[in-house]
């Protein structure tokens, strides 16, 4: 499945997940426990519903640890061809984010031994710093309250990338990056 939305779900929640998040797209399931994959049509308007679905019906959320939608992505086979790929997509953020504080943050399922969460998360970051000051825009990386978030999403050799800023990860609660 072609996903643009990836979801962690809680312990014992498989199934209320699944027949709550139906109701926004399609769901298919993964070979990682607990991770569900979604395609929807648009993934602002799904993130809007769903948090009118939350305000709803605090309940509907309890099956639900984060939900993580992508507007870039990609396939990669090797942890070169990855890094490669990444550095190209998140440069596509490079206006957003000059001149603000950010961070990448990476959940990687799959590649284990191949790929470093915390290594190519400080290989984007240093990418795009370098990037932003080679266009003339300074960046900062920081944790504490950060301007944005770069999500990269990873399952087994598909990528998917987004950018947060702060207003929409305190808007989407389910986003859960940090």
């Amino acid at each position: 499945m072609e996903w643009n939305v990836i979801v962690t779900v809680q312990e014992d929640g498989y199934q209320k997940a699944r027949r709550l998040l139906q109701r926004f797209g399609e769901v298919g399931k993964t070979d990682f426990f607990n991770l569900l994959v979604m395609r929807v049509p648009d993934y602002r308007q799904f993130m809007e519903e769903l948090r009118e679905e939350g305000e709803r019906d605090p309940e509907s959320f309890h099956a639900l640890a984060s939900v993580i939608p992508v507007v870039q992505s990609f396939a990669f086979q090797t942890p070169q061809e990855f890094e490669e790929k990444a550095r190209q997509a998140v440069l596509a953020w490079l206006p957003a984010l000059a001149g603000r504080g950010f961070h990448v943050r990476m959940h990687r399922r799959g590649f284990k031994g191949k790929l470093s969460t915390m290594e190519e998360e400080r290989l984007l970051d240093g990418h795009l710093l370098e990037a932003l000051e080679l266009a003339g825009n300074k960046g900062s990386i920081t944790f504490d309250d950060p301007d944005a978030i770069v999500a990269l999403e990873t399952l087994g050799g598909r990528a998917g990338l987004s950018l947060w800023t702060r207003e929409e990860l305190k808007r989407y609660p389910l986003l859960h990056l940090d």
